[in-house]
């Protein structure tokens, strides 16, 4: 399986980048997220993530580093914590880390709906 790597460019700002690297399981979504037609962006991840899993059978750990997100984005955000909770609970070991400026007082609330709504859970983690 290939690893899947789509690099932020400073022309669009509003996708992030995409960092799934096949070899270690250790995946990450980094910037800012707030393009129109999200789910055109993140089913590819969500599709990376299911095969991953289902053919490696190997750990997966999904880092969130996102600085900023439009709604659009946090739906399809709560899809990826779905598709994971579910796996999850298929017996597949999952890890979520949602790192975070500590000077930013929304994020711990935002990163507690989003465990609310998928089921998965997420471990806080500040930046340094």
């Amino acid at each position: 399986m290939k690893s899947l790597v789509i690099k932020s460019e400073t022309d669009a700002p509003y996708y992030p980048s995409v960092n799934f690297d096949a070899e270690s399981g250790v995946c990450e979504i980094a910037g800012e997220s707030y393009m129109e037609e999200a789910y055109k962006f993140y089913l590819p991840l969500i599709n990376w993530i299911k095969e991953f899993i289902l053919n490696e059978k190997r750990p997966l750990t999904l880092n969130f580093k996102l600085i900023y997100f439009n709604t659009s984005s946090s739906r399809l955000i709560v899809d990826i914590l779905e598709t994971l909770r579910k796996l999850r609970e298929d017996g597949h070991k999952i890890k979520v880390n949602w790192y975070f400026d500590p000077d930013d007082p929304d994020v711990k609330d935002e990163v507690e709906d989003f465990e609310i709504e998928s089921g998965m859970d997420i471990q806080l983690m500040e930046l340094h």
